[in-house]
């Protein structure tokens, strides 16, 4: 799994969106923690603030795309005197290897912290050899 997080990526540049012209969007590269073993690989994302209804995760030509837009509600009875980010925007991007299985992908949300679970194509696992003696 190679990370192609350049083609994702606008740190610190905001962008100006088209439907809210008094609000700017920035895009931020969510932290992620990959570990491999032979059954496959687990990504650990950090999105705070994101819910599941904001999340949008898909397998595309080998690539991985993990996309979400963060709530930070206001409450109520309080004003805003200051937000450096508002609604932040999370993207990144991954290219997956031959050896991994994108249809059985697992994806669960919890606590503002996505987990995938990626397993290994069966014909890719180690499997052992029984040896006969004759």
């Amino acid at each position: 799994m190679n990370d192609t997080t350049e083609l994702a990526r606008k740190d610190e540049t905001e962008v100006a969106r088209r439907d809210e012209p008094s609000q700017r969007q920035v895009t931020l590269t969510p932290p992620v923690d990959i570990f491999e073993n032979s059954q496959g690989v687990t990504l650990w994302a950090d999105l705070p603030g994101v819910t599941k209804d904001r999340l949008d995760v898909k397998v595309h030509d080998g690539n991985l795309f993990i996309e979400a837009e963060a709530v930070v509600p206001t409450r109520e009875g309080l004003r805003l005197q200051h937000a450096e980010i508002r609604q932040p925007h999370f993207a990144r991007a991954f290219s997956l290897g031959a050896d991994l299985d994108p249809s059985k992908i697992d994806a669960n949300l919890k606590d503002g912290v996505l987990k995938l679970t990626i397993p290994r194509r069966d014909e890719a696992r180690p499997r052992r050899i029984e040896v006969r003696t004759d």
